[in-house]
């Protein structure tokens, strides 16, 4: 069996931050609970506005940040969708709450709305490879570092489900600075629920200040070569890096002739 873990929650307090930004000593269950609740009606209600994430922090108020590809239908004319969305809220927990609605840039680039979009094809009764290979063009032209695609269930109306996926590039699961962005959808076609999942590598992360380290680092151990071709005396010691019986190069090997390091006869 695979012991699978979620590439999000891996990275948590890494490379990562929290979806839920608070602390709670006393009624951490009701707090969570109340957290789930705002999660649930936000998704049930904005589920055709392709929603990304929902970031939750709690400073006094509760403030939520919707991540959305189409902030248009999520804020409505002239804003009204968003303040119904706010009294919803408000009446639903009991506090204030305050509502933010984030652009996603290049949803393309988002495992959520990738995985999303696939679904959303299934159910028009696209081709499942068609609606993979499509996705993980586009995410790869778009500037992912790699791409990797799962579709699971009757696919194509099969009696006997089954896993088929796709990959591209780099997708490296265990390593932690890698940026991997995990999002899964389910279709629900007439023949049952297919899961679709999507990884998205986004390149590394590197911690501050690592390749000017780095660089010093590597500059203080590097070899300091010999003068080029020095000393063509007694057998040909050469520079302070030439190799024995060599003709004096930088680091010449074992009876080399003395190029750049070149090693052998």
């Amino acid at each position: 069996m695979g012991q699978k873990i979620h590439p999000g929650g891996f990275r948590v307090g890494y490379i990562q931050n929290w979806k839920s930004n608070w602390f709670e000593e006393k009624d951490f269950a009701d707090t969570l609970q109340e957290d789930l609740q705002i999660r649930d009606h936000i998704e049930g209600k904005l589920a055709h506005a392709g929603l990304s994430k929902i970031t939750i922090e709690r400073h006094g108020e509760i403030a939520v940040d919707i991540h959305t590809a189409r902030p248009g239908i999520v804020i409505g004319k002239s804003g009204s969708e968003v303040d119904a969305l706010r009294k919803e809220l408000h009446k639903l927990t009991g506090k204030p709450v305050k509502v933010n609605i984030r652009e996603v840039k290049r949803p393309e680039l988002d495992a959520k709305l990738v995985a999303q979009s696939i679904a959303e094809q299934l159910q028009n009764r696209v081709a499942f490879r068609r609606a993979m290979k499509r996705a993980l063009t586009s995410a790869m032209r778009s500037g992912a570092k790699g791409v990797k695609v799962q579709v699971s269930g009757r696919l194509g109306g099969a009696e006997m489900a089954r896993t088929e996926g796709y990959s591209d590039g780099r997708v490296p699961l265990h390593t932690l600075r890698a940026n991997i962005d995990y999002g899964f959808f389910e279709a629900r076609t007439t023949t049952g629920r297919i899961g679709v999942k999507c990884w998205i590598n986004k390149g590394e992360v590197m911690p501050e200040g690592f390749r000017s380290d780095q660089l010093t680092d590597e500059g203080d151990s590097a070899p300091s070569g010999g003068s080029r071709g020095g000393g063509r005396g007694d057998r040909g010691r050469g520079g302070p890096g030439g190799g024995d019986r060599g003709r004096g190069g930088r680091g010449g090997g074992d009876r080399g002739r003395g190029g750049r390091g070149g090693g052998g006869r």
